[in-house]
């Protein structure tokens, strides 16, 4: 078995000054570089709001879409949604099954007797250091 030489040569050495002169610019570039947030409101990086938009109760959807209502990526959302066909949740202000839009999630069980009436729910108030 044939092992390298530990004593450094001129060529060993150059090399490994051009490797640690690649990682601090890199680094150096990665740190100048601007942060960027997502402005979309359902998003805050924990996925702490995420449960309304995957849920299976009216209230929730209906929470979900009055967050979505007043997002500015929302067009995003729902045609990127619609071209990957999620499988459901709620993508920008629409319920979605199937990757399809539904207007109403049909409730499990056996359907009511009598027709419900509709109920407008508002949006959960966000607190303001997670608003964007």
């Amino acid at each position: 078995m044939i092992y390298p030489s530990t004593s450094n040569t001129r060529k060993d050495t150059e090399m490994y000054a051009l490797l640690e002169n690649e990682k601090t610019e890199k680094h150096a570039t990665m740190l100048e570089q601007p942060m960027v947030l997502s402005a979309k409101r359902c998003s805050d990086g924990n996925g702490t709001l995420s449960y309304l938009f995957f849920s299976e109760e009216y209230v929730d959807i209906q929470r979900a879409k009055a967050i979505c209502a007043k997002c500015s990526s929302q067009t995003e959302c729902l045609s990127t949604a619609l071209d990957r066909q999620e499988p459901w949740g709620v993508w920008g202000g629409q319920l979605l099954d199937m990757g399809k839009i539904v207007a109403v999630k049909k409730p499990r069980g056996r359907p009511p007797t009598k027709l419900r009436p509709v109920v407008v729910i508002e949006e959960v108030p966000i607190p303001a250091h997670l608003v964007a």
